[in-house]
């Protein structure tokens, strides 16, 4: 009778037969009077192939050996060798700005990641987040029966949405990848990694101790998920996005691979810069007469600098140079098992980099920024002290402007900026059974936006149908359009999708000889601006708090001039005004505006908006990790720790609260039976041990206050409120604890303090408590420096 009741109150003609209004098929009374439907499966086109994208972070035009570089790159030049590499790819200048052009086929600021991941501005082309209506390759090709696969880095989530509670949508997973095995910020520690399987915080599966290293790691990943593939669906093709931290600071990597480069990087930065531009003209990788420009700015002849300054230089190089060897030789097993299991010569592999070589390093470098991002300074004394330390699990390693100057041989100026230096990056392609060329250049103008369309184009998908285009933008004022028509997707989980801005360049891979397909392509970055249209360049460098009107427009022929050495502004100021008028066209456009070269104000607005005035923070027994985006903010101003514990009869030991890692942060932990504060900056410990021993058989609280005096603090050791402990010191955290996140009960990874990872509590850990003071007094100007050396 239930079934019967069930059938009559259908929507359909209660009787022999009822029709569902979305069911195809027929639903009777019984199975003898229905007929059943099977939706139908999505399948891929025959020969489809396979999608390799290995994406780079902060490596040079010529750091490939391939692109002229002495660092050993096999695996690279190998598929250099079976394919082709482009001279004429540009990106971005930043990270996540390169990553949402290459995921979505558009202009950043036209999806909305003007800058970066880590702020939203509020205004439309600011938003920190790629927008729903810029569909990502994955979620274009899930229904071409492709999965998708992410490793690595994604900085294109808001940080303030990366805790346990998400909202996910922004992750991978909510943006077309089916499996996510890396880190969502711009960077993390090599030995102990920000780690998220899918939607979930993890802890890395292993230590520096026990050998591990996230290259090795993001790798072994890839080919078990790979090898999943192969076992459950390998009539599907993939597409595997392999976003490696390599070779973003921190540079560490083992020492046997830095010990290497060594005697490499000896001769300096400025003979390393003529030896590479030798070799790319012997190759004809550039022109015949490409010429290096002078020096970047504040960048001294090598051998003006004193024999101690150069043996930290170049130990800093090879830490650099060696952590790109190095994931050179983990991306050998991933080709490797490609081969294996006979999926190479029809894989589409792609490598390249998001932006140019990195000028955070500064004119010194780095053995470890941790201390002087907190006010602690590393004079040369010190870096040369900790040579053989560079590298390691207690470093934060970066070079200075010189090699990163090197690194982007023969191009001006670094990451961040609009100059060749910061937007021009190798591209290597290989596809041995859909490209004919073994070897070749292509010199084409090509730009991050396009890589979208142009794998579409090479799987033969189209993306829209001609009464979805519109016509582009003209070129010039006095020019006509771009003949290029702009495909729009069709809805993506419902939501309605924006053109595409880039255009295939899959004609140029086929034939040396086609003219770029791109016709205008602009640029924004801090303020620094740029317009490429027709192979000419404006250009102008934007010095941050001056008068946009005030900038020194630049102008280059590119087909003439590769390295941007004779600027023909005063020579064709028409030329130059009709670029800068297409530019602001192109902005107002693309949401490029309002033009905003504030960095610090954008990070503090941001920061106040999601934290707002919450002071006290409660985490209870069972939490995971927490990254550093969403923990407590405890710099430059007073706060107190309280944990609320019981301590069995026979004592206990372990950290009840950790924030960082080796190399900058802080932990209150039980050891030896006494209470023990580490306060951690850039890994000057300053330990607190409390003069009296935990109470063994009791319950009550543990915990630690600091009250600030302008960088100076006092900190107190408390059990039950009762002082036990004291310590002054005359460095606070000001701008910076860690970017390695918070647990409480255990610290993973490299730890903050002198005890062996995880070091977990051995009695019962309720919760514990942070109590902010109102007394923050943040350098938001220094804060936003920091910042913008994290990316």
């Amino acid at each position: 009778m239930a079934c019967e009741r069930r059938a009559q109150s259908g929507r359909g003609t209660v009787g022999t037969m009822t029709t569902e209004p979305s069911f195809p098929g027929r639903i009777g009374t019984t199975i003898h009077d229905s007929e059943p439907y099977w939706p139908p499966s999505t399948r891929p086109a025959p020969g489809s192939p396979n999608v390799l994208v290995v994406l780079f972070d902060d490596v040079g035009f010529s750091d490939f050996g391939c692109y002229g570089s002495e660092i050993d790159t096999p695996t690279i030049d190998a598929i250099a060798a079976r394919g082709l590499r482009m001279t004429g790819f540009h990106t971005t200048a930043m990270c996540s700005t390169t990553r949402a052009c290459l995921l979505t086929g558009r202009n950043h600021h036209a999806v909305g990641m003007g800058c970066l991941s880590n702020f939203d501005s509020g205004y439309p082309g600011y938003r920190g987040r790629i927008a729903p209506s810029a569909g990502t390759l994955a979620e274009m090709l899930r229904p071409h029966g492709y999965r998708n696969y992410m490793l690595g880095k994604w900085h294109a989530t808001p940080l303030v949405e990366s805790g346990p509670t998400g909202p996910f949508h922004g992750w991978p997973l909510g943006r077309g990848f089916d499996r996510f095995y890396g880190f969502l910020d711009a960077e993390t520690d090599q030995y102990s990694p920000e780690l998220v399987r899918d939607n979930t915080h993890i802890t890395a599966p292993g230590t520096y101790e026990s050998g591990y290293h996230l290259t090795e790691d993001l790798v072994d990943q890839a080919i078990t998920m790979l090898a999943d593939h192969e076992a459950a669906a390998p009539e599907l093709p993939w597409l595997c996005w392999v976003a490696l931290g390599a070779c973003h600071a921190p540079h560490q990597v083992p020492r046997l691979f830095i010990d290497k480069y060594d005697p490499v990087f000896a001769r300096g930065w400025d003979a390393t810069r003529q030896g590479r531009l030798a070799r790319m003209r012997e190759w004809g990788l550039v022109p015949d007469g490409t010429e290096l420009p002078d020096r970047n700015a504040w960048v001294q002849a090598w051998d003006d600098h004193s024999a101690d300054e150069r043996r930290v230089f170049t130990r800093l190089q090879a830490a650099y140079a060696a952590m790109l060897d190095h994931a050179d030789v983990q991306l050998a097993r991933l080709v490797g098992f490609l081969e294996r299991s006979g999926r190479l010569d029809d894989t589409l592999i792609i490598v390249m980099s998001d932006n140019g070589a990195s000028q955070e390093g500064g004119p010194l470098g780095f053995v470890n920024a941790m201390g002087p991002y907190s006010g602690i300074p590393e004079p040369m004394d010190v870096k040369l002290a900790r040579l053989d330390d560079i590298g390691g699990p207690d470093t934060h390693s970066n070079f200075p402007w010189g090699w990163a100057m090197a690194a982007n041989t023969p191009l001006k100026r670094y990451k961040q900026n609009t100059h060749g230096g910061g937007i021009r990056d190798p591209l290597v392609i290989s596809w041995p059974n859909g490209l004919d060329g073994r070897g070749e250049f292509r010199h084409q103008f090509c730009h991050a936006n396009d890589l979208t369309p142009t794998i579409l184009d090479l799987l033969g998908l189209t993306v829209g149908s001609p009464d979805d285009q519109h016509v582009g933008v003209p070129v010039s004022p006095s020019e006509p359009g771009s003949g290029s028509a702009r495909p729009v997707p069709p809805p993506i989980n419902g939501v309605e999708q924006q053109p595409l801005d880039g255009v295939s360049f899959a004609a140029a891979l086929h034939d040396p000889n086609v003219p770029t397909a791109k016709q205008i392509q602009h640029f924004e970055m801090f303020g620094h601006r740029g317009l490429w249209a027709q192979g000419w360049k404006a250009v102008a460098f934007h010095q941050p708090g001056t008068a946009f009107a005030d900038d020194q427009w630049e102008l280059y022929h590119l087909d003439a001039d590769f390295a941007e050495n004779h600027d023909l502004a005063a020579a064709e100021p028409e030329r130059l005004a009709a670029l800068q008028e297409l530019w602001w066209a192109e902005a107002a456009r693309h949401q490029v505006l309002p033009l905003d070269d504030r960095f610090a104000q954008r990070f503090a607005e941001n920061a106040e908006r999601h934290t707002g005035s919450r002071t006290r923070f409660t985490f209870w027994k069972g939490m995971g990790h927490l990254p550093s985006d969403v923990a407590p903010d405890l710099r430059s101003r007073s706060y107190r720790i309280t944990a609320h514990v019981e301590i069995p009869p026979d004592g206990a030991e372990g950290v009840l609260i950790a924030h960082g890692d080796q190399t900058s942060g802080y932990s209150l932990y039980v050891q030896d039976g006494h209470l023990v504060h580490d306060l951690n900056i850039g890994g000057s410990h300053q330990v607190v041990r409390s003069t009296m021993p935990v109470p063994a058989g009791w319950a009550g609280t543990l915990g630690f206050r600091m009250r600030r005096a302008g960088h100076s603090g006092t900190g107190t050791l408390l059990i039950d409120g009762s002082p036990v402990g004291e310590m002054v010191t005359y460095n606070v955290f000001t701008l910076f604890i860690s970017w390695s996140g918070l647990d409480i009960g255990l610290d993973r990874g490299t730890t903050v303090g002198a005890y062996a990872s995880p070091f977990r509590f051995t009695g019962t850990l309720h919760r514990v408590v942070v109590d902010l003071g109102d007394d923050q007094e943040l350098d938001h100007a220094a804060a936003g420096a920091v910042e913008l050396a994290r990316e």
